[in-house]
């Protein structure tokens, strides 16, 4: 008993985890990433937990917090709510940024809001979001704070709805696209917004200003920034045979650049990296024999699908091994863990993952145990 068993897999099956070339890929922005939707993998990045201004990209938890109202039932898209003298001085036609064009006292519906935010990227919608949810801006980033922290954001701190200059305004490229995958995943019924190109309010037509929704093919969102500490920014999403890959981009020098930056590396992403399947879940990987069960073995398998984003062109240097300890001693309860998978590149192990007993196996009475043992003592084990 507690003999080790290792099984190797030869290299070259289906491939599990990443692994980027140094230098691969060089841009001109200050902080950037690219992370594959699917599996999280991070593909590129650059100073990407760097706390920045995030200008207009900050507005995705200004979204991120309404919609989590919208689907618990606290707030409706028909719901309206006022635009106060506030909201209109600072975020309005008179304040020289980005705006929605809204009027002193005016209702409006939550649903022209939210397209105020996404596409028009009003400074007054995001104003009288805060306000009506929370009271005031101040307690609105309040609530963005406690939001960054409940979800698992490590470097961002708010200290208002529009991202407009503030010291202690920031926010990481790495937690932006962490943000930016949620709201994707959570919120399906509302994503298709952040793609729509234009929005009239008030008689005023304005175009979406995301560059990559009219360059690059499968772009359906996210959301662009602009301020001088900043510099032009860009959260993007886009969608090709089926798979997502998300990108931020901060510290560029023009709309110009952003666009050509954001582009080449949404470009090389596809290019040069793909998801792969390598193992089904509940996968039997081995038979691994029982002492005094009412089994003779039991079925070590996945617990999990295990799909990774790997380069393309290193996809035959990876190969995985199984270790577990035989025979097991029975009692064994379904879903014990009874050995682990190692996923190998070359020499090394990047991943490990727990296999698991895919049934249970009781335990033999005292009179089959002396059976047992007298049968082991006779011919032995096998």
């Amino acid at each position: 008993m507690g003999l080790n068993k290792l099984c190797a897999w030869a290299a070259g099956i289906s491939c599990l985890t990443l692994a980027t070339a140094a230098g691969a890929f060089e841009t001109k922005a200050r902080n950037a990433i690219l992370l594959d939707y699917e599996t999280g993998a991070y593909i590129f990045t650059k100073n990407h937990q760097e706390m920045i201004a995030p200008a207009s990209m900050s507005k995705l938890m200004t979204v991120y917090v309404l919609l989590s109202k919208i689907k618990e039932g606290d707030v409706s898209l028909e719901d309206t709510f006022t635009v106060s003298e506030n909201a209109w001085r600072k975020g309005g036609a008179a304040s020289g940024g980005s705006t929605m064009f809204l009027k002193i006292g005016q209702e409006v519906k939550v649903e022209d809001l939210l397209k105020g935010i996404l596409i028009q990227s009003g400074n007054d919608a995001c104003i009288v979001v805060a306000e009506n949810l929370a009271g005031s801006e101040t307690e609105f980033a309040a609530m963005m704070n406690d939001t960054a922290e409940r979800i698992g954001l490590k470097h961002a701190h708010f200290e208002n709805a529009t991202g407009l200059p503030h010291p202690e305004h920031k926010i990481s490229v790495e937690d932006l696209g962490l943000l930016a995958r949620r709201i994707i995943k959570e919120f399906p019924d509302f994503y298709h917004l952040f793609s729509e190109k234009e929005f009239t309010f008030n008689g005023i037509r304005q175009g979406n200003r995301n560059p990559l929704l009219y360059s690059l093919k499968g772009a359906d969102g996210l959301k662009t920034g602009h301020t001088s500490e900043a510099g032009f920014c860009l959260t993007g999403s886009a969608v090709r045979n089926g798979r997502r890959l998300i990108e931020v981009m901060a510290g560029l020098e023009s709309a110009k650049q952003r666009s050509e930056e954001t582009e080449s590396l949404m470009t090389w992403g596809f290019a040069n990296f793909d998801n792969y399947k390598f193992f089904n879940q509940n996968q039997i990987m081995a038979e691994i024999p029982v002492w005094y069960g009412t089994a003779e073995s039991v079925s070590a398998v996945i617990p999990e699908e295990i799909v990774k984003t790997v380069k393309k062109s290193t996809k035959h240097k990876y190969g995985a091994k199984i270790i577990y300890d035989q025979p097991l001693k029975a009692p064994v309860l379904q879903g014990d863990k009874v050995g682990e998978l190692f996923i190998t590149y070359g020499d090394k192990t990047v991943d490990k993952i727990p296999l698991v007993a895919k049934d249970g196996v009781a335990k033999i009475g005292p009179f089959s145990r002396f059976l047992a043992n007298l049968k082991y003592f006779v011919f032995g084990s096998e």
